[in-house]
């Protein structure tokens, strides 16, 4: 067979094991759609990711305004115009504290992470009321409001308790809030275009929390008064702080030794039996009032301050990486036949080259479906052992040799070792990938660095290689 049509073949079953291959990236898929549906589960009875935003003072008011219209008949007439607005206030000062016990959560074959933070809550407040009514005006001052928000009150566990200028204070149900539209500090013309946006998405999004009923206030009085929230809150996988106050300290501690950290980042200290985060955020730093008055504030988490409590080895994420270098696994093999044809005269056929293919991709359904029952490490050992003896006593036979069965079973381990170092790296895989793919292609060059490729070129692969009048 001529060396084109024999590279040829090769790259052809190349691309013709891209399909199993494939097929075990969609398993995979398919598998952890499986677990997100399990996290789903858990998450409806025991509370979902959770986000914790708040106190913010909320004063309701109406202001009644007359003005003259002229009429049809050529006169005026008087119209009054009633609208219903509202201040927020933001907490000058805002501190949390608490700690997150982590705990893990079975459904069938997966496990959830979930968790209970105990936490504190205190922030200071310190404002004046507006008193500066439009002429031909009258405000009239609803009840004030200090309203929390919470993104699954399902998992609020016993009765919070809430203290307002050191007096307790019964919590009801829902933040209370339904128009973050218009503050002290936000100009009068954008508070009629706030109104809309924030009333579809408070409702959505805002709706959830609690809130306590304050005396009624008087215009231009001075608002300054502490408040405190102690809560156990329950949820699954994530929690994090929305930063409202002027001044926001945060602090986080648990036992978990794998925390991932996201939008608002800390300082922290993680070591194997825990870690300590916290966070000091000036208002300026962030967009967490706007996220609060557009009522989208546990939409987006580039402006929160959280934690994801990280499974360090996940066994569908790991599997996924894997099968990106399914196909180098596959061609760095049919290399290895091609050189074996090249230097050792033995012809091997292409439904062999795609049996030992087939062989390779069997390895990744192993190392999914094995990492499920057991840890991921001792799942790699399992489905490495069982397709590199698979493969090395089928070689024994295409090979026609023992030694060599045995010698490409060993770069074969080799190949499998080295894999399991680029999972484990992440950080340094590409410099290691690279350095392995380098020293591959140097023992190649060097492998054949005599072979007459013209020769080989033009004739039959063993050509080069049979003995004199055969």
């Amino acid at each position: 067979m001529r060396l084109w049509i024999k590279i040829t073949m090769v790259a052809v079953m190349t691309l013709a094991i891209l399909i199993p291959l494939a097929m075990v990236r969609d398993v995979i898929n398919e598998r952890q759609r499986y677990r997100d549906e399990a996290v789903a589960s858990i998450a409806s009875d025991i509370g979902r990711a959770q986000v914790l935003a708040g106190p913010v003072l909320i004063v309701p008011y109406t202001e009644t305004t007359v003005r003259q219209v002229n009429d049809a008949d050529g006169g005026t007439s008087q119209v009054s115009e009633r609208r219903e607005r509202q201040w927020t206030f933001f907490p000058e000062q805002l501190q949390v504290t608490g700690e997150l016990s982590p705990d893990v959560r079975k459904r069938g074959l997966h496990a959830v992470r979930i968790y209970e933070w105990k936490g504190d809550m205190r922030a200071k407040f310190d404002a004046r009321l507006p008193d500066d009514v439009p002429a031909g005006s009258e405000r009239t001052i609803g009840q004030p409001f200090l309203s929390w928000g919470i993104s699954d009150v399902r998992g609020l566990r016993g009765t919070p308790l809430i203290e307002v200028a050191g007096k307790p204070i019964r919590a009801e149900q829902g933040s209370g809030v339904f128009s973050e539209a218009a503050s002290s500090n936000i100009p009068e013309e954008q508070a009629e275009r706030a109104v809309a946006k924030a009333v579809a998405a408070a409702t959505a999004s805002s709706g959830s929390g609690l809130h306590v009923r304050l005396q009624p206030m008087q215009a231009g009085e001075d608002l300054r008064f502490d408040t405190r929230l102690a809560l156990t809150l329950a949820g699954s996988e994530r929690f994090g702080v929305l930063p409202i106050g002027a001044r926001n300290d945060l602090k986080l501690k648990s036992v978990w030794p794998h925390p991932s950290f996201s939008g608002l980042l800390p300082k922290h200290d993680i070591r194997p039996n825990g870690f300590n985060a916290s966070w000091q955020i000036d208002s300026l730093a962030t967009n967490a009032q706007q996220r609060w008055l557009d009522g989208v504030w546990q939409l987006d988490e580039s402006d929160v301050a959280r934690v994801s409590l990280m499974d360090p080895v996940n066994p569908y994420v790991q599997a996924d990486r894997a099968t990106k270098y399914g196909v180098l696994f596959v061609v760095l093999t049919f290399v290895g036949f091609f050189m074996f044809e090249l230097i050792k005269q033995v012809p091997v056929h292409p439904i062999q080259y795609a049996l030992v293919g087939l062989a390779i991709s069997i390895f990744f359904l192993l190392l999914v479906s094995l990492s499920e029952h057991i840890s991921f490490g001792w799942a790699y050992i399992a489905a490495a052992l069982a397709c590199i003896g698979l493969i090395g006593f089928y070689l024994s036979a295409v090979l026609r040799s023992r030694a060599r069965g045995l010698g490409f079973s060993v770069m074969l381990a080799m190949l499998y070792a080295a894999l399991y170092g680029l999972l484990v790296l992440e950080d340094n895989a590409l410099v290691v990938g690279a350095g392995l793919l380098f020293a591959i292609l140097a023992a190649i060059m060097i492998a054949t660095r005599k072979v007459d490729w013209y020769a080989l070129g033009g004739g039959k692969i063993s050509l080069p290689f049979t003995k004199a009048g055969e």
